[in-house]
C-alpha cells in the first residue's frame, strides 16, 4: 500500500497531483519502505519494478524481513540510485521502461559487488543464461514464489 492515494491526473486538477508527485520524488518513509531520496543505513534492498501493484506486494512481503526497501519504478531511477548510493542487494524486473539486458549490464558495472536478483515474466533458457553470464546472482520467473525469493535474499545477504 502506498503512503498516500494518488488520483488519476485525468480526474484531478494537475495542481493537486503534482505536489503529490513531488513528495514521491523527494522521499517519503512509511512502514519500513524508503522512497527515492531518503538516506539509508544498514541493509538496503533496491526493488526495481514498473508495475505498481507488484512493487507494492513485494515491498509488503520483503519489509517483513526487517530490511529497508528503496523503490524504483524503472531502470533509469534504479541506475541513478545505484550511481549515487550503494544498496546491499538489487531486485529488479527485466522488461520495463529502459530495462533489458543492457540495463542489467549497466547495473553490474555501476555496482560490481552488489548481488542482483532478476525477475521476469518473459524469460526463457536463453534469457536466463545471458543474465547469469552478466553476473546476476539469482534468476526468477514470474510469478515469483515469495518464500523462495525471501530465502534467496537472506542467502545472498549472509554471503556478502
Amino acid at each position: 500500500m502506498h503512503p498516500y492515494p494518488v488520483s488519476s491526473p485525468f480526474k484531478t486538477d494537475t495542481f493537486q497531483v503534482w505536489p503529490l508527485l513531488m513528495l514521491w520524488t523527494i522521499g517519503i518513509h512509511k512502514q519500513g519502505r524508503t522512497y527515492m531520496g531518503d538516506m539509508e543505513a544498514g541493509v538496503v534492498l533496491l526493488l526495481v519494478e514498473d508495475d505498481a501493484d507488484m512493487r507494492s506486494l513485494l515491498c509488503d512481503e520483503l519489509s517483513e524481513m526487517g530490511h529497508r526497501i528503496v523503490e524504483a519504478a524503472d531502470a533509469d531511477e534504479a541506475l541513478k540510485y545505484v550511481r549515487d548510493r550503494k544498496p546491499s542487494l538489487i531486485m529488479t524486473d527485466l522488461r520495463m521502461p529502459a530495462g533489458g539486458m543492457g540495463y542489467v549490464s549497466s547495473l553490474r558495472k555501476s555496482a560490481p559487488d552488489v548481488p542482483i536478483i532478476l525477475m521476469t515474466a518473459f524469460g526463457d533458457a536463453k534469457t536466463k543464461a545471458e543474465a547469469l553470464g552478466l553476473g546476476v546472482a539469482a534468476y526468477f520467473d514470474k510469478p515469483v514464489r515469495i518464500s523462495e525469493l525471501k530465502q534467496k535474499v537472506e542467502q545472498l545477504l549472509s554471503a556478502g
